[in-house]
C-alpha cells in the first residue's frame, strides 16, 4: 500500500512577523473553532482513505497559538480515517510566546514527537525589528520545558540576512545551540517578499540588510561550525544529527506524495500538484456547503517530462543530489543522457559536480542555487 504525508495548516497567529508572505492572520480567532470543524470534514471527505501515512506535519501561522485540544481533535480524525503507522513522524510547529506547559504535555501526550520552535534569532533588538513576539528567554523557557517533558526530536528555526545581523550575532548564535543541543537546526535565509512589512521598510530605507556577501559568509561560517559539532547538513537550509533528518521533508524533496489539509494546504497525488484556496472565510463557508471541490486550485498535471525535471529540482535541493541509479529505477532513463545539455552547463559553470553515482550543487552551487534549478523548470 503507497506511503503518503500530511500537511496540515493552521493559519492563525497573535501578530504576524514582519517577513511573512505565508497564509496566515491575525485577529481572526473567532474563526478557529469553524475552521477545526472544517478540516476535521475535508479529511473524513478525502478519497484516498486507508493509505499509509509516514508522517503528519502542522504548519502555519501558528500551531501553538489555538488550543491543544483542536490540534487532537485533527489528530484523531486523522487517525480514524487514514492508517497512520505507529512510529509516524508528527511535527507541531511553535512559538515561544504561544506554548506553554499544559500544551507541550497534551502534544506529547496525542502522539507528537517532533518540535520545531521559532527561534529565529538570539538578539533581541532583532527580534523586534522583525516583528517576532517572543524574546530568546521565552525559547529557551519553552525548549527546556519540552525537554523536561521528554521530547528528543526537536529542530530549532534560525533566519540570517536578517536587519542589523552581523557575524557576531552568528558566532553567539552557535555557543547558545551546543548549549541546547537540539536534533535539527534549520537555517534560513532571508526572502524578502514583497508585501510585506519588511520589505517596506527596506524600501523606505527603515531598515537595512546585510550585503549578500556578508550573507553569504554567515551562512558558511554556520554550516562549518554545525558540521564540527556533528550535524549533518543534508539539504540546502537544514542540519541535521544522525537519525533525525526531517522525514517529511525529505519525502517531498524526494518527490513522495502528500495530501494538504486546511486553507491554502498544497498537495501531491497521483502526478498531480494542487492546493486549497486561500480565503480562509470562503473555505469555511465552501464546506459548510459541502461544496469541498471549489476549495480545489489544480496548479499541474505531470507529463512525464515535468515529473523528471521536477525530481532533479527537488534532488538538487539536497545535499547528496540526485542518485542516477535511482533516478533510472523511477525513471527507466540516464539524467545524464536526458539532461545532457543542462548539466554539462551547469558543469561548465561549475555550479554542479557529477560523481559515478549523483549530481549534486559544488560550493558554487550551493550559493547560487537558483541558477541551477532554473534549468529544470
Amino acid at each position: 500500500m503507497k506511503e503518503i504525508g500530511i500537511y496540515i495548516h493552521m493559519p492563525f497567529c497573535i501578530k504576524k512577523c514582519y517577513y511573512c508572505d505565508f497564509v496566515s492572520y491575525s485577529n481572526k480567532e473567532n474563526k478557529i473553532p469553524k475552521y477545526i470543524q472544517c478540516i476535521k470534514k475535508e479529511i473524513k471527505e478525502n478519497k484516498c482513505k486507508r493509505k499509509i501515512v509516514k508522517t503528519i506535519y502542522i504548519g502555519g501561522g501558528t500551531p501553538s497559538c489555538i488550543d491543544a485540544n483542536y490540534i487532537k481533535e485533527i489528530l484523531d480524525e486523522v487517525k480514524k480515517e487514514f492508517n497512520v503507522m505507529p512510529n509516524a513522524e508528527i511535527t507541531i510547529e511553535i512559538n515561544p510566546k504561544t506554548a506553554d506547559e499544559k500544551k507541550l504535555k497534551k502534544y506529547k501526550e496525542i502522539g507528537i514527537n517532533r518540535l520545531s520552535i521559532g527561534m529565529q534569532s538570539i538578539n533581541p533588538i532583532i527580534l523586534n525589528k522583525i516583528g517576532r513576539i517572543h524574546t530568546f528567554e521565552d525559547f529557551k523557557e519553552v525548549f527546556f520545558m519540552a525537554r523536561k517533558i521528554g521530547f528528543k526530536n526537536i529542530n530549532i528555526d534560525m533566519i540570517i540576512g536578517l536587519p542589523s545581523q552581523n557575524m557576531e550575532d552568528m558566532q553567539n548564535t552557535i555557543k547558545e545551540i551546543e548549549i541546547l543541543n537540539p536534533e535539527h537546526v534549520s537555517v534560513y535565509s532571508l526572502i524578502l517578499e514583497e508585501g510585506t512589512k519588511l520589505y517596506n521598510l527596506v524600501e523606505e530605507k527603515k531598515e537595512i540588510l546585510p550585503k549578500d556577501e556578508l550573507e553569504r559568509k554567515m551562512y558558511w561560517y554556520i554550516k562549518k561550525e554545525l558540521e564540527k559539532r556533528g550535524y549533518i547538513h543534508y539539504e540546502i537550509s537544514n542540519f541535521a544529527k544522525k537519525g533525525y533528518i526531517s522525514k517529511h521533508n525529505f519525502d517531498c524533496w524526494r518527490q513522495k506524495e502528500y495530501l494538504g489539509f486546511g486553507v491554502a494546504a498544497h498537495s501531491y497525488y497521483n502526478n498531480i500538484r494542487y492546493s486549497n484556496i486561500e480565503d480562509l472565510e470562503k473555505y469555511i463557508q465552501n464546506i459548510e456547503d459541502k461544496k469541498f471541490k471549489e476549495n480545489i486550485i489544480i496548479h499541474e498535471k505531470q507529463t512525464d517530462s515535468i515529473k523528471q525535471k521536477e525530481y532533479m529540482l527537488l534532488g538538487l535541493r539536497t545535499i547528496e543530489g540526485v542518485k542516477i541509479s535511482e533516478f533510472e529505477k523511477k525513471f527507466k532513463q540516464n539524467p545524464i543522457i536526458l539532461f545532457n545539455e543542462e548539466i554539462e552547463k551547469l558543469k561548465k559553470e561549475k555550479l554542479i559536480d557529477v560523481s559515478q553515482d549523483a549530481i549534486f550543487l559544488s560550493e558554487k552551487g550551493i550559493d547560487l542555487a537558483n541558477i541551477v534549478w532554473e534549468e529544470f523548470v
